[in-house]
Order: C-alpha cells, then structure tokens, then sequence
C-alpha cells in the first residue's frame, strides 16, 4: 500500500497538470471545432515570460501573473488576426488545424531566437526535496503547490463556466454560434476570451511543470501530447472528461513506471488511448457532436 501511494501521488500531481493542458484544448475545441496544436507551444512561451520576469527578481506571484496575460494576450491576438480572418473567408476544421501547426512552428522559432536552445532551470519557490505528511500519504512542497494551483485553476474556471453570464454565454456559443450572434452576444469577443484562457490554464502548467523539467522551446511536447491524450480519453468536447483524463493518465503512467518499467510508461499512456477509444470512441465522459445545419 506504501510503494502504490507513493508512486500514485507523484501521478495524481502530474496528472493535474495534464488536466489543466487538456481543460485548454478542450475549450478551444468546444467553441470552435479546432484542435489547437499550438497549445503547448504557448504554454512554452508563458513559461519563457515567467521565466524572464524573475530572472529580473520579480516576485514569483507578480512574474506569474504577469506570464500568463502576456500569454492570454498572444492567443487571444493569435485568433483575432489569424483564425478570424481564415474562417470568413471560408476556412475549414483543416485549414485551421494547418494554421495551429503553422503557429506552433513559428512559436518555436521566435522563442529559439529570444531566448536560445540551451536548456535553463526556472527559479521557482517550492522545493521538490522537502516533504509534507498526511498520514500515509508524502508530498513534496512541489507536488502539493501543484495540487492545489491546479485544483485553484479548475474550480474558478468551474465558476465562471457555471456560475456567470459570460460562462453561460460561452455554453451557448459551444452548442450555436449562429444563434449566439442573432441574440447579439458578441461571439467574437467571447472566442477571443477562450483563446485566452486556454493559454493561462496551459501556461500555468508550463510554469509548475518546469521545476522538473529543462526549459526549451520544445519542453512543452511531451505534456502537450499528453493532455492531448487526457482529452481525448476524458472527451474532447467534456471539460469533467480533461480533468478526469487528465488525473487517470497522470496516476496510470506513475504507476506504470513505478512497478513495471520507467522506459515504456510514455508508450502505455497512448496504449490507454486506443483502448478506451476502441471501447468508447467519443470518450469516457464525451458525447457525439452533432451539428446544425
């Protein structure tokens, strides 16, 4: 019971991280029918501003704050004066799929100029060698920052979704762009603003994943290919399906590596895609879309 734990709660740790990259995909998609392959790639940015603002000796709440509305800002810019333009003039799902590509290539670029390839280390305030007990369970100081920022990140998000006139406005524009416009909402500040907020939440798991990992334009790859798969096991088209898929691969890929191999636990995590879609193809909490016409 003490080995499961111990490797279960490094995972439930990660796994929160990867819900917060998948809550961002998934909103994105919700509203627009894309897949933003620049996510991650943006999160990388958020994280290189963070970066720079405390190598200023900004204080980390001021040098995160600030990241993520620069961050918030180059996405929301990104869809105004890019995505915008190609859907009126007649773009569809693919062309704008090829637009993220393009964006996450030009991200990459401008952020290997900026800031250079070498790998940096990012200041941050939590330790990942002390520890914190409750019981049975051990946390580093990391871990249960993690926990409870992505826990934080996931319930205000709850509230403006569920609790606010703006999130119910952007339910509506998931389900009917076309009747969100004729009641005169305005549907384009509105995706704008879920451009937005894709990249805080992926930016603040760029930011809390960077203490374990090396800083470079591509660190972000590899959490991006996984809370792309916690949206596709959870449902691309569920915000509950990217948190739960997000803590189920997260858990499952700690445990994977804790008892049976560390060298194959990345490959597992796409093994649980197939089978969950070869079972479910919607998702585990996904629902079929199906478009007006």
């Amino acid at each position: 019971m003490e080995s499961f734990l111990a490797y279960a709660t490094p995972g439930f740790a990660t796994g929160s991280l990867y819900a917060l990259v998948a809550l961002g995909l998934v909103l994105v998609y919700r509203a627009t029918r894309t897949l933003n392959f620049a996510h991650g790639d943006i999160s990388a940015l958020v994280t290189f501003f963070a970066y720079t603002a405390l190598s200023a000796h900004i204080p980390f709440a001021v040098a995160f704050l600030i990241a993520v509305i620069l961050g918030a800002g180059v996405a929301a810019l990104f869809y105004r004066f890019v995505l915008l333009p190609a859907r009126r003039r007649g773009g569809g799902p693919v062309s704008l799929l090829i637009l993220t590509l393009a964006a996450a290539l030009i991200l990459q670029g401008v952020t290997s100029w900026i800031w250079g390839t070498q790998p940096r280390v990012l200041p941050f305030p939590l330790s990942d060698s002390k520890t914190l007990t409750f019981g049975p369970v051990v946390l580093s100081h990391l871990h249960a920052g993690t926990l409870v920022v992505a826990a934080l990140a996931a319930a205000l998000l709850y509230i403006l979704i569920q609790r606010t006139r703006t999130g119910l406005a952007m339910r509506a524009l998931a389900l009917d762009v076309e009747g969100v416009q004729t009641l005169g909402i305005p549907a384009r500040k509105l995706l704008a603003l879920t451009w937005a907020l894709s990249a805080v939440l992926g930016g603040t798991a760029g930011v809390f994943l960077a203490p374990v990992l090396f800083v470079d334009p591509y660190f972000m790859l590899d959490p991006f290919l996984k809370g792309f798969a916690a949206a596709v096991v959870g449902g691309l088209d569920s915000l509950p399906g990217a948190v739960l898929g997000g803590l189920l691969l997260g858990v499952a890929e700690s445990l994977f590596g804790g008892f049976i191999s560390i060298k194959f636990k990345a490959t597992f995590v796409f093994v649980v895609i197939v089978v969950v879609l070869l079972v479910r193809p919607e998702g585990l909490l996904g629902k079929v879309f199906k478009e007006r016409v």
